[in-house]
């Protein structure tokens, strides 16, 4: 059913191609959602009058496409809602871990991009802890700590064995420390307009033996874990649960932010909260969260910074808008008036 205006959209509309072709966002492959969100950021550049970037495609030619900007654009913190925020990632990938891997031209230049996203929503805590702390009490189950830091794509140790051995990373990392002087951290995922098919990496044994080890899962040997679309939560749970294995931590979460209307993501934080024991002391907690319930948080201490979040990632009604403006008889404008200048030949061809 189509959503009535004001409110919530629950899902998102199937977007004709003429109106993607408009705005220079028409990729076939796209999911349904993708779809959308890539017509959303297309649509947040030209109100911002952000130059159109532009790929390579199999052809070997250069095509413009909508939800980029140019490259000029990029290097002057196109991608950014603040001055600020350009700042801190700045700063955050020059000074990245070792092994950090940080896709430069991707996080300043694609909108569509879930790197951007996390410096969007993230970066304005790095030098307010004390607000962060208000917002996560708020937002996880039980959670009483302080933060401490704030840092992005990180690990506790990339391709070392104690942990999963390969270079699998949290998008941020948030370390604080609680009443009775325990340490935890908050690892974070977010993702934007990903459908969970992301490439598989190579199976490593130390995976089965984290899985068995450590005693999150119901069916540590479940072959739904070790494929799309749950092996990345999988590796990113264990990953988080080997920093408490080796004593790094005394307590933590495991969180994934996603877009309320992509249903890739949320059915898979469903289908994984399945294969999960139940939280006790010692495991690390997973945490699903809709980036629209982390803005309204958000929106309690700062109108601002969530006006501006909502904007840009979540007023799927600007899509609306547009379908409305610009597909008024099903993207289908063209061939119809095209077929009324002829005379009927048949009693059907009206």
């Amino acid at each position: 059913m189509a959503p009535e205006f004001g409110k919530p959209i629950h899902h998102l509309p199937l977007i004709p191609a003429n109106v993607l072709k408009k705005h220079c966002v028409h990729e076939p492959l796209d999911t349904r959602f993708r779809s959308a969100a890539r017509l959303l950021q297309a649509l947040w550049r030209e109100e911002r009058g952000l130059p159109i970037g532009s790929y390579i495609g199999e052809d070997g030619k250069r095509h413009q496409l909508g939800s980029r900007i140019s490259n000029a654009a990029g290097a002057a913190g196109g991608n950014f809602l603040t001055a600020e925020i350009f700042h801190i990632a700045r700063r955050e990938v020059a000074y990245r871990e070792i092994g950090a891997l940080i896709d430069v031209e991707r996080l300043a230049t694609n909108l569509l991009s879930s790197m951007p996203l996390t410096f969007n929503l993230l970066a304005p805590w790095q030098h307010a802890l004390e607000r962060a702390q208000g917002y996560l009490i708020e937002l996880l189950p039980a959670f009483t700590g302080t933060p401490t830091q704030l840092i992005f794509e990180s690990s506790p140790g990339r391709g070392n064995p104690k942990f999963t051995g390969d270079y699998t990373a949290f998008d941020a990392f948030i370390g604080y420390t609680d009443f009775h002087s325990h340490t935890g951290f908050i690892a974070i995922e977010i993702k934007f307009a990903e459908s969970m098919s992301e490439p598989i990496p190579a199976w490593k044994p130390r995976y089965d033996e984290l899985s068995n080890a450590s005693g999150l899962f119901l069916d540590p040997a479940a072959t739904s874990l070790r494929s799309n679309p749950l092996q990345q939560l999988w590796r990113e749970q264990m990953l988080a649960q080997s920093m408490l294995d080796n004593n790094l931590y005394d307590q933590g979460y495991f969180v994934l932010i996603a877009p309320a209307p992509n249903y890739h993501v949320q059915d898979a934080a469903e289908a994984f909260q399945t294969h999960l024991r139940e939280p006790v002391t010692g495991k690390v907690r997973f945490v699903s969260l809709t980036l629209e319930d982390v803005i309204a948080v958000l929106r309690l201490s700062d109108h601002e910074h969530a006006d501006a979040l909502h904007n840009r990632y979540c007023d799927f009604w600007k899509v609306e808008a547009e379908l409305e403006r610009t597909a008024p008889q099903f993207g289908l404008v063209t061939k119809l008036k095209r077929k009324l200048r002829k005379p009927a030949t048949a009693a059907g061809d009206g």
